[in-house]
């Protein structure tokens, strides 16, 4: 049976009268699950295959995918041939959309004429051969929502909604919505999205296709459309982008401990005054990810001896660079390129610094802003010509929000 997608949550199937394959009735497939420790080798070992072809796929699978970067938790499946038990097909799952296929495949011999060959002149050979497969799901097209009480989390919880899919929602609206800061009593969600299932198993959620956050009776709504190669992401109602140059947080954080002040600040812990705070304090447990909040290149990274304690610096475009302090770690190095998003670093309470915190600074033309006040440009908008596909592909997912949430 295969699924047929709808909305509104709404699917169903129908049933395949085609026979097995000549390719079901002729193999098996034995999985082999990777344990703590396991190694390539050591899994082939366990499951009777011999050194010799071991290290055969190993080496015919290395241009493609290095099988020694199996991950724990994942299976490796053998396929035999049910008659002769010969192994002919090594599948392995890279990730959520890839899979490597190292499979025994025919050849003709080159220079060998098949038709004035005699029968003892071999005309093919056989010889393994790796591919990287894209995975095909079966697509479900369901809708859901939910009310703030707490958090969009303990509501999309409540809904029975695949946590996966509601941090993915979180992630669509993150240039938009400050989620440890802005949500309020009351605020509603409703999003449209890809069910994946194979052979008839739910999987995972997948992409978000249109979402709409009302966070205070202001809405927000973001919609998927691949305008072009390099013009493909979320977008509003009227086309423009709802990603931009930086996120609104660079740390999942408790609270902020500490706004952008111009004048003197008292220090209580050590007693004393200290100048203007031109910076956002966010207070989060030591240890937590620091992500760069736009693409850009790594100024400087590492010890600052005037109270920043690990700091680094990064400088995004001619106008805009942000600064990160009091880092327990940093991971990136003075002249990387890092992209929006990316962990740089995590949080510590180095340097003048009354607990963990990150001590978060934006600068424009070489001075400093607030960056809670800073108004971002969004990135590129749809152009004019492609408005009309836009909307015709968004129209449905707007009928199905308000819908959603009347």
């Amino acid at each position: 049976m295969f699924w047929y997608a709808l909305s509104n949550q709404q699917a169903f199937t129908v049933a395949a009268d085609t026979p097995p394959s000549v390719e079901q009735l002729t193999t098996r497939t034995e999985k082999i699950e990777i344990t703590d420790g396991s190694t390539f080798s050591t899994l082939m070992t366990q499951a009777g295959v011999s050194p010799a072809l071991t290290a055969e796929i190993f080496e015919v699978a290395q241009e493609t995918y290095d099988l020694s970067k199996i991950r724990l938790g994942r299976t490796v499946d053998l396929i035999y041939d049910i008659n002769t038990n010969q192994l002919k097909e090594l599948i392995y799952q890279i990730d959520s959309e890839e899979e490597l296929h190292v499979a025994l495949t025919t050849k003709k011999i080159a220079g060998v004429d098949t038709e004035n060959a005699t029968s003892t002149e071999p005309s093919t050979t056989t010889e393994w051969e790796a591919t990287i497969v894209s995975i095909e799901y079966q697509i479900e097209i369901t809708t859901a929502s939910g009310t703030i009480e707490t958090s969009m989390y303990e509501a999309a919880l409540k809904q029975e909604i695949d946590e996966r899919a509601i941090i993915e929602l979180a992630t669509v609206f993150q240039w938009s919505v400050d989620f440890a800061m802005d949500p309020r009593v009351g605020d509603t969600f409703a999003f449209v999205y890809e069910k994946r299932f194979r052979n008839g198993q739910y999987v995972m959620p997948g992409k978000i296709l249109a979402g709409r956050y009302v966070n205070d009776g202001t809405p927000y709504d973001a919609f998927y459309f691949a305008e072009s190669s390099d013009n493909t992401g979320y977008f509003d109602h009227d086309g423009n982008s709802v990603q931009k140059i930086f996120l609104k947080a660079p740390v999942e954080y408790r609270y902020i401990s500490s706004g952008f002040t111009t004048g003197p600040r008292y220090v209580a812990q050590f007693q004393t005054y200290t100048s203007s705070h031109q910076a956002i304090d966010y207070a989060a447990a030591a240890g937590t990810p620091i992500r760069s909040v736009g693409a850009g290149t790594v100024v400087s990274a590492g010890w600052n001896s005037q109270g920043y304690g690990y700091l680094t610096t990064i400088r995004h475009n001619a106008t805009y660079s942000t600064r990160y302090a009091h880092q327990s770690r940093i991971i990136i190095k003075a002249g990387q390129k890092v992209e929006q998003g990316q962990i740089i670093g995590y949080v510590g309470s180095t340097g003048f610094s009354t607990g963990p915190h990150l001590h978060y600074e934006m600068i424009k033309n070489g001075v400093k802003v607030n960056p809670l006040r800073e108004v971002l440009p969004p990135g590129k908008a749809i152009a004019e010509e492609n408005l009309s596909r836009f909307q015709e592909v968004i129209a449905p997912y707007l009928e199905q929000l308000g819908t959603t949430l009347e």
